[in-house]
């Protein structure tokens, strides 16, 4: 027995003089057994696994709410809206006075004048009387009343020659501050000849010498007087002046018409055969010019009648929607309604106070939604209750709903996270 603890005895060196020997502690991995003689799972490692899937899954939860809250913080909605639309026949007759300030229909004058020209072949010579012709405005500082002047009201110009108006005018009194009333008229000479053509001149009224109104009412010519000749001439056709007159009163009405159109302000309507272009039979000249040619020139005067278009779509509204409730609408195809004058030919245009005629065609009428009204409902509204909401509105025909995140149930606190966008027709 002894022998046998000697051999199991482990010899240890001996320690360095002046040093502590210390013995390192033995570290051993034991793996446990039972009773059978198996295994038992090292607690220690499973332990540790379970923390980290733990912390996992903490970090997981606070991930979700981060985002949960986050949604809440950044939610929206947005409502796309179909309004609705109807398209009604229209065959209306109405009337309209000129810049009526009632509820009634009104209408404005867009008037632009003008003048064209070209050059023709002419044909045989003859002898030719031509008068020389121009334009002047007539002034009245007379009164405030206005006077009326008859066609060929003789003008003295001050070179001495007489000048005859074209047509009959009502020249305006002055102005509440004073201003001279005026108007623009067509002037000819009163004999035939090259001597009446003549730079911009002064005019009195010779009817009026011997009267107070000889001194103020006064005339003005715009322009040169030309045209005037006597001698032989190249003659055109009938045929061709007719051609030629014809294919210049198509260019200057649709010169006029441009400018016109140019001119509207915002919110009027000009349709398209809403004008009269007037062209007088002494606003046509025909004038020989070099090589055997003749130089033909017209001037006219465009008349447009335009309507004030939320006026004129509410007419229509009231005219021919069945129950109309007063609705705000608008018409998108307005302009392509076909407008005719009832009695054209009994308008005098330049000074028209009322005028009758037809709209026809098939208005699209377009019912338009109170965005502001409709977003304020939906504020902080259950989802589920959309559509109860959504029958109060009998200007819309449908709506489409997105919620962002598509979880919500309730709309936004905030108009400004609520986006309501509406499919208008154009």
């Amino acid at each position: 027995m002894p022998r046998n603890l000697l051999q199991d005895m482990v010899r240890k060196a001996p320690a360095k003089r002046g040093m502590i020997q210390r013995e390192k502690p033995a570290y051993h991995t034991f793996s446990a057994a039972d009773a059978d003689g198996e295994k038992i799972p090292d607690k220690t490692k499973q332990n540790s696994k379970g923390s980290k899937y733990r912390l996992y899954f903490v970090a997981l939860i606070s991930v979700i709410f981060l985002l949960f809250a986050l949604s809440f913080l950044f939610s929206s909605a947005k409502v796309v809206v179909t309004p609705k639309v109807k398209e009604i026949p229209l065959n209306e007759n109405l009337s309209a006075a000129k810049d009526s300030n009632t509820s009634s229909l009104s209408f404005d004058l867009v008037v632009i004048s003008g003048e064209e020209n070209k050059i023709i072949q002419g044909g045989e010579e003859k002898d030719v009387v031509i008068a020389a012709k121009g334009t002047v405005l007539i002034y009245n500082a007379y009164s405030s009343s206005s006077q009326t002047l008859d066609i060929d009201t003789r003008l003295e110009g001050s070179n001495g020659k007489i000048y005859k108006t074209s047509k009959k005018i009502t020249v305006p009194g002055m102005t509440k501050d004073n201003k001279p009333g005026s108007i623009e008229v067509g002037i000819y000479g009163a004999e035939t000849g090259e001597e009446y053509n003549s730079v911009p001149l002064d005019f009195k009224i010779f009817g009026f010498r011997g009267t107070p109104k000889y001194s103020k009412f006064y005339a003005r010519s715009k322009g040169e007087i030309t045209g005037g000749f006597k001698g032989k001439a190249p003659v055109v056709s009938s045929l061709d002046k007719a051609t030629a007159v014809s294919e210049l009163e198509t260019t200057l009405k649709a010169k006029l018409l441009k400018k016109a159109t140019d001119q509207i302000p915002s919110g009027f309507i000009l349709f398209k055969d809403a004008i009269f272009l007037d062209i007088d039979e002494k606003d046509v000249d025909f004038t020989p010019d070099k090589d055997n040619q003749v130089s033909v020139n017209i001037k006219g005067t465009l008349y447009g009648f335009i309507f004030n278009e939320k006026k004129l779509t509410a007419k229509i509204a009231q005219d021919i929607i069945d129950k109309y409730d007063g609705s705000e609408i608008y018409i998108p195809n307005i302009r392509d309604l076909t407008f005719s004058f009832t009695d054209k030919e009994n308008i005098s245009f330049a000074d028209v106070k009322n005028i009758g005629f037809t709209l026809s065609g098939i208005p699209k009428i377009v019912y338009k939604v109170n965005e502001e009204k409709f977003t304020a409902d939906l504020l902080n509204k259950k989802k589920k209750d959309f559509n109860q909401i959504l029958a109060q509105y009998p200007n819309i025909s449908s709506a489409e709903l997105i919620f962002r995140p598509f979880w919500k149930a309730s709309f936004p606190e905030k108009s400004e996270s609520i986006e309501i966008i509406v499919n208008y027709p154009k």
